[in-house]
């Protein structure tokens, strides 16, 4: 049994890869972050998906983390929605597009609300799209789209990214968009995507490159806040640079032909700018952040006193731009049939 903790709206965690004999400040954040008797209560779920999973022996040998003790959530607060919301597979997924064609099968894994599933939809038809996401109510957003948007084509279910349900060698491409990067398990998440992908076949992975995200004038001490935003997903068990390391980990987990570049995601215009103080204020200053940020001693309240009055004067500032930076990768399955 898969299971998913949903936080509270606005509430920040990322999990990933939690190794044994954590350190006494993962503990510190993770209890501040995740515990019920700090923030709020859990809503917890469970995903019957491992029945289904065909991957037992590759998960036996490759599982670093028990996921019933992890979660992948960013909480899914109405500012988390709208940057869900503004992303597609042309602007997500441009690395990728080239490669598809119609008559693909393909997998989304952690497919969220779709927003990026329909557009390779689209890009595959009339072949099938599945995507899976741990949380079911991003699963229902994506399937009321894809009626709504008339796409036969595309299939959503709730699913484990470490036990993925579906048979050995079912798929021409799989996807991921933001996953790696905070699920338990990089090695058991591609061993799962390489059991599924026909010989052959293609995977695709775009992740942060935390280091080098930045906000421009950087007012005050935002160079701060960038730091500890990083540092409570590498508190967490996470990896915030991990778009600058797919290559590596697509290598050490078999795949070839692997094609590696970055990009940024910008925000510059009017709106944009309007937008990204809105996700930063509602998401990363939010009070439940910003308490078990200080409980944890990552930060303190006048810092974040600070930098709240450095983003409201960076959101109007006539030169004011930020960007996120983004790995992204190609890869290949080895068909090892001689043919």
């Amino acid at each position: 049994m898969a299971v998913s903790q949903t936080l509270p709206a606005n509430t920040f965690t990322t999990f990933q890869h939690m190794q044994s004999g954590r350190s006494v400040l993962e503990k510190h954040v993770v209890g501040a972050i995740t515990l019920a008797n700090v923030i709020n209560q859990f809503e917890y779920k469970t995903v019957d998906d491992a029945a289904m999973c065909k991957g037992k022996d590759t998960m036996a040998q490759t599982n670093e983390t028990d996921s019933a003790d992890h979660a992948y959530t960013m909480g899914y607060g109405e500012e988390f929605q709208k940057l869900l919301r503004r992303r597609s597979a042309e602007l997500n997924s441009s690395h990728l597009l080239p490669h598809l064609r119609p008559g693909m099968r393909l997998l989304d894994v952690g497919c969220g609300p779709g927003t990026i599933s329909l557009g390779l939809a689209r890009a595959v038809e009339p072949g099938d799209l599945h995507g899976i996401d741990i949380e079911e109510s991003q699963i229902e957003i994506a399937r009321n789209a894809a009626t709504a948007g008339g796409h036969g084509n595309a299939h959503f279910r709730v699913g484990d990214a470490t036990c993925l349900p579906f048979e050995d060698s079912s798929f021409d491409v799989v996807h991921s968009h933001a996953l790696l990067m905070h699920v338990p398990g990089t090695s058991s998440v591609l061993a799962e995507m390489m059991r599924v992908l026909k010989p052959d076949g293609l995977i695709s992975a775009r992740d942060m490159i935390g280091a080098s995200c930045f906000i421009q004038p950087p007012l005050g001490d935002m160079a701060a806040a960038w730091q500890t935003f990083t540092n409570l997903i590498e508190a967490n068990g996470g990896q915030p640079d991990m778009g600058k390391h797919l290559k590596w980990h697509l290598r050490e987990a078999g795949f070839e032909d692997i094609c590696a570049s970055a990009s940024f995601e910008s925000f510059s215009s009017a709106e944009d700018i309007a937008f990204f103080h809105g996700l930063a204020t509602g998401w990363f200053l939010a009070p439940d952040t910003v308490a078990a940020t200080c409980k944890a001693g990552l930060a303190t309240r006048e810092q974040f006193d600070e930098w709240r009055r450095n983003l409201d004067a960076w959101r109007c500032a006539p030169d004011a731009l930020s960007a996120l930076a983004w790995g992204e990768v190609v890869g290949r399955k080895p068909d090892k049939s001689g043919s």
